[in-house]
């Protein structure tokens, strides 16, 4: 299997796409980050040196995982997500007041010994990122700066779907799924198909075409959020179409068509707005209120944890 292709729209995030991005884009579930935490530290692993690899402007997950860590740094190969990570640093009362000592740098994946030293970090960390990088490069890195016993978290979420016993609710699903193949499917790439089918393809060190055998087979650990669960913190909660609509602009998919029609992009004429007032019309005739107009939405995410022996 090939590896997965470089992500470029986020490399070319400008500050205002990174905070953009960054405001939108929900946090994980506390669930998520305790099975993290459990099974990292229940295998031996230790709370020193987290180190969350295509963090983004300042991620959620280095945010929410730094507390536990007496050193936290974060990377992005894209410039102005760190412009704007360093940003949040000074601005966002959430790194303050619990994650000052954050450190972000540019950097890839594939090179995390520019980073940070060999056999110096406890915890690697990949939130929605790993299918975009080489992995037998990043198994190979992630080989030589982890501590014997430390872990690499790699997670994802899928698609958003529309609860069904929402007003409308199956007709809203039909006319986002309707929407998404007329305008967005073209913007689709292999790494956002990898994340639909929860990780089932993405490469491990034993699975590599050259296995790494710094990595522990036995200890893999893998889990899945059926959609009764919570993968995001907003999932089984109403959101408002505001709301709902600025979470799916941050979609890869989303950002590539208004990168093509620049002209189009957030008017009356953006699909995605289009879609939001069909989904408006639909909840009026199911009876809703104008003003009240609510959605719910539930993801399958994904964990997968590997151990270095």
């Amino acid at each position: 299997m090939p590896h997965q292709e470089a992500e470029q729209t986020f490399r070319s995030y400008g500050k205002e796409d990174s905070e953009h991005y960054t405001k939108h884009r929900p946090n994980y579930h506390p669930s998520l980050y305790k099975a993290i935490l459990n099974h990292h530290t229940y295998t031996g692993g230790k709370l020193d040196t987290l180190l969350d690899v295509g963090c983004g402007p300042g991620s959620h997950a280095v945010r929410t995982l730094a507390p536990h860590f007496a050193h936290a740094i974060g990377i992005d190969p894209g410039e102005g997500m760190i412009t704007a990570a360093k940003n949040l640093l000074t601005t966002d009362p959430i790194f303050t007041k619990t994650s000052e000592s954050i450190d972000f740098q540019v950097g890839s994946a594939e090179q995390l010994e520019k980073i940070t030293p060999k056999n110096s970090v406890d915890l690697i960390t990949a939130s929605h990122a790993a299918h975009w990088f080489d992995m037998p490069l990043f198994w190979k890195s992630a080989a030589n700066v982890l501590k014997p016993g430390g872990s690499v978290a790699i997670w994802a979420s899928g698609e958003i779907r529309i609860n069904p016993n929402i007003p409308a609710g199956r007709a809203i699903q039909q006319t986002i799924d309707l929407f998404w193949d007329r305008h967005f499917k073209d913007f689709v790439v292999p790494g956002n198909e990898m994340i639909k089918h929860s990780y089932a393809d993405l490469l491990l060190p034993w699975t590599l075409p050259e296995p790494i055998d710094d990595f522990e087979k036995d200890t893999f650990y893998r889990r899945e959020w059926s959609p009764s669960e919570s993968f995001f913190d907003v999932e089984n909660s109403e959101v408002s179409l505001n709301k709902w609509e600025k979470i799916m602009s941050t979609g890869t998919p989303v950002t590539r068509w208004r990168e093509a029609h620049p002209d189009d992009a957030g008017t009356e004429r953006d699909p995605l707005r289009k879609c939001r007032r069909e989904i408006e019309r639909l909840l009026h005739e199911a009876g809703v209120e104008k003003g009240k107009e609510t959605v719910k939405g539930y993801t399958k995410g994904v964990l997968l944890m590997v151990k270095r022996q």
